[in-house]
């Protein structure tokens, strides 16, 4: 926007009045728990800032004090280098995987990154942004689940299933790690980076599995789960069922599904919010005001997957603490952790930060914070940065590993792409 353009916006704004004449599903009041992601300070890359800047005229909101809250949606190209849809045929199924990719540079890692129920690869977006400032040379790879986003399952014949019906843990890790191996086949990598898995709720479960069956090899530094421990997941199952009845079926645009978001305090993060709520839901073009539906309704249909809630976390807290590699636990309480976590904690055997300020959704409602501690876990579990001499025998396996690193790993329990 040139300088004439603002000065002509200033000029235009003094004139309103305090609160703007906007249809109510465009408001929203400035959310104290958010990160402090504002148009003034937004987080976003330079072609981002000039999109809210040069656009504050459309679909905005206002705040009491007259700031001016936009709520139209932001693209995933803000954030991401590139997106891939990659096939995976397999003998019942042929799996299109839906991805969002920043490559690594200069030997950096890369952050695997897995959504939870109901969410899509975005919602790592603003975490991800925010990872990269911090580590320029890092990687960031945000996969989608089946029936998640747009990756897309078929028969061989072509015909896409429009509801999946197999969720199991085991068949969504094996996903995420047959999605990783696409990823290097496509960009002709000779071994895997460095890799740092982070999962979110359901993702969290995912990517401890990855890690307890050995499916990303030698490569995998270690995990990181966000607010998902087994004694509060099960209990949150509950209340599931409560929430989906009562959560709105439709919306009438994607900026009203975004203030509900924000209103609801589903996320406490409204730039998040912007960029993580679209894919969630797809236009339907069969809906009509006479029936009382409205045009954009919920992508991912979790009353299907009902049936694998409770085996997605049981066990997690077990299998969390006996897998491989360095292990980070981020919570927004305390009261989550149950008793298998609380003596594993007491004894060393993970790392445990707590950011009370945030809701569910901790990488969306503090994605700087989240992703400072995730870097802090990478800086202390990274190769490089291990100065004891190791035994003998370590050394003798060290050496086998690295000469088979180069060859596409499988799950240890034979499981491969």
């Amino acid at each position: 926007m040139s300088e004439l353009q603002k000065s002509f916006a200033k000029a235009k704004l003094a004139g309103l009045p305090s609160e703007a004449p906007l249809p109510l599903h465009a408001f929203r009041e400035e959310d104290e728990d958010a990160e402090g992601y504002t148009l003034d300070s937004l987080s976003l890359p330079e072609s981002a800032q000039e999109e809210d800047s040069s656009s504050a005229s459309s679909t905005s909101s206002a705040s009491s004090t007259g700031t001016i809250k936009p709520n139209w949606p932001l693209s995933w190209t803000n954030y991401f280098a590139q997106e891939y849809f990659l096939e995976n045929v397999r003998p019942d199924e042929v799996v299109i995987h839906h991805v969002y990719l920043t490559v690594p540079s200069n030997k950096g890692p890369l952050f695997v990154l897995h959504h939870g129920a109901g969410s899509s690869g975005l919602s790592f977006a603003v975490f991800a942004t925010e990872l990269r400032k911090a580590l320029p040379d890092a990687g960031v790879l945000s996969a989608e689940a089946r029936g998640h986003g747009e990756t897309v399952v078929k028969s061989h014949d072509g015909t896409v299933k429009s509801k999946p019906h197999d969720f199991t843990i085991r068949l969504l890790s094996s996903d995420l790690s047959d999605t990783v191996k696409l990823v290097q086949a496509k960009l002709n990598w000779p071994q895997l980076p460095d890799i740092v898995l982070v999962g979110h709720s359901l993702g969290g479960a995912i990517v401890t599995d990855v890690a307890l069956r050995r499916c990303l090899g030698a490569a995998v530094l270690g995990y990181a789960i966000l607010d998902v421990v087994e004694g509060s997941a099960m209990d949150a199952l509950k209340q599931m069922n409560l929430y989906l009845a009562t959560r709105p079926k439709s919306f009438p645009s994607l900026a009203s599904a975004i203030h509900w978001h924000i209103r609801s305090r589903t996320l406490r993060n409204d730039l998040s919010a912007r960029v993580s709520v679209p894919p969630l839901l797809y236009q339907n073009l069969e809906a009509s005001s006479d029936s009382g539906s409205e045009p954009w309704a919920w992508r991912t249909d979790l009353l299907i997957t009902e049936k694998y809630w409770t085996s997605w976390f049981t066990g997690l807290s077990k299998k969390f603490l006996e897998a491989k590699g360095g292990k980070l636990l981020i919570l927004a309480g305390t009261d989550r952790l149950d008793k298998e976590l609380m003596i594993g904690q007491m004894q060393g055997k993970y790392q445990l930060q707590v950011l009370p300020e945030a809701g569910h959704f901790i990488h969306e409602d503090q994605p700087r914070k989240t992703a400072m501690l995730v870097l802090d876990f990478y800086r202390r579990n990274v190769r490089s940065a291990l100065v004891l001499p190791p035994k003998v025998s370590q050394m003798m396996k060290e050496t086998k590993t690295a000469n088979t690193r180069s060859i596409t790993p499988g799950c240890e329990d034979g499981d491969t792409l």
